[in-house]
């Protein structure tokens, strides 16, 4: 039996299923969510909402499905689930609307960009009684999947400290074009907002969630006053674990590409080996003290991993494989009422980390509890707190996006930027 028939019976549950259909919001990112909800993992595409209304159309016709740029339109469509690849700090009140509406959803790949929209996310995903998943791909590749089904055997023990970097630098004029717009979501977002593709894996390995963060922020003018951006390039954050574990997280766009991650063990390490590529060379790396290694068991092995199952799909998918399996993930949690690992409260949890880390990152290094936001007792706390820094949240006392203060780009690089837009066709400021 092939690979692909056996993903079309493991998310039908050994039956011929009716496929699960799906709309996406947001025609740039989301199209990876639109060609990946297929019958290989029993999904089907009905619908595609954005409001670039040129890109929108050239997408419905691509895929042959409904079109909407009005969200509330969008939802009356006969569709099972929602996939949000709208705008970064945009994803909780589409959640909770589709959540009311009937629909399963997942978010791609923040869920809240406040404390406040983490409680009501919460809060409406138990009141739904619908899937909810965080569309986070990077524990799915095969070195990540490898290094959990290794830590769950015990070879390494407990984890004690863990590193997760995601670093992507771009040239100017890359990063210009996926930031169409003064008010584009990427030329505001803090230097800690984007941690999940660093802090999820090592959450999803170890299966552990962050009790208390502290972050630095790390603001670099020769690079930022290049560009119409309001915040820093890169920070480190440093999460406090429940099982008292230290986690090193280490991004954003400085110079210097690396995704890359270790964990260490109380009986020894492991770590995919940095080098070139994106992922470096793929492998795992595991290694043990000569007086702690298990008997039968070699001191030092590197390796190169295979999937689990459903290689050739993963293999053809986006991001190492995660585009297929988050799909795959939906559907099946979709499909037996149960919901996935990445729920909400490992979503909102992982998402207000870099919220939490940049009002420490605001406070050079105070450290911040992370609200164990399964429990009504610790939501009530912060579900007033609206604390944000993106323009659409503007109002006093609001904080800026960047360490330097409230940083209005030059004429120069708003023109550089706007030549770009120009050649996208995108008019809008």
């Amino acid at each position: 039996m092939t690979n692909e028939k056996k993903a079309r019976k493991t998310t039908a549950s050994g039956k011929r299923a009716k496929p699960i259909r799906v709309g996406v919001i947001g025609v740039g990112r989301g199209q990876s969510f639109a060609s990946g909800a297929n019958e290989l993992v029993g999904m089907r595409l009905v619908a595609l909402c954005d409001t670039w209304e040129e890109r929108l159309n050239e997408a419905g016709r691509k895929y042959g499905v409904a079109t909407y740029t009005d969200y509330d339109k969008f939802l009356e469509h006969d569709m099972d689930a929602v996939v949000l690849a709208n705008y970064f700090h945009e994803h909780a009140p589409f959640a909770i609307k589709a959540l009311a509406a009937g629909k399963h959803v997942m978010s791609e790949c923040s869920c809240n960009a406040t404390l406040a929209e983490g409680v009501a996310l919460c809060r409406a995903v138990e009141k739904s009684g619908r899937i909810y998943m965080l569309a986070e791909n990077y524990p799915y590749t095969r070195f990540n999947l490898e290094m959990r089904r290794l830590y769950r055997t015990g070879e390494i023990g407990r984890v004690t400290y863990a590193e997760g970097e995601y670093n992507h630098p771009m040239a100017p004029e890359d990063i210009n074009a996926i930031s169409p717009g003064l008010k584009h979501w990427r030329n505001w977002l803090p230097s800690t907002y984007y941690c999940t593709h660093a802090l999820a894996p090592l959450m999803y390995i170890t299966d552990t969630m962050p009790r208390s963060v502290n972050a630095l922020s790390i603001a670099v003018p020769e690079l930022t006053d290049r560009l119409p951006r309001h915040s820093d390039p890169g920070s480190v954050i440093l999460c406090r674990m429940d099982n008292g574990a230290v986690f090193r997280i280490f991004g954003l766009w400085l110079p210097g590409h690396s995704n890359w991650y270790r964990v260490h063990g109380t009986h020894g390490a492991m770590e995919i080996p940095r080098g070139p590529g994106y992922f470096g060379p793929e492998q795992v790396r595991v290694w043990h003290d000569h007086w702690d290694c298990p008997t039968g068991t070699p001191k030092e092995r590197t390796y190169a991993p295979d999937w689990p199952e459903h290689a050739d799909l993963a293999n053809r998918a986006g991001h190492g494989g995660g585009d297929f399996w988050t799909n795959f993930e939906f559907a099946n949690a979709i499909r037996s009422g149960k919901q996935p690992y990445l729920d909400v409260y490992r979503g909102v949890a992982m998402s207000s980390v870099g919220i939490l880390a940049w009002k420490s990152a605001l406070a050079d290094g105070t450290p911040f509890a992370v609200p164990d936001f399964s429990r009504e007792s610790s939501r009530r706390a912060v579900e007033n707190d609206h604390w944000s820094p993106w323009p659409s949240h503007a109002a006093p006392g609001q904080p800026p996006a960047s360490i330097r203060g409230f940083i209005k780009p030059s004429p120069q690089a708003v023109a550089a930027a706007r030549k770009v837009w120009a050649k996208q066709g995108y008019k809008a400021e």
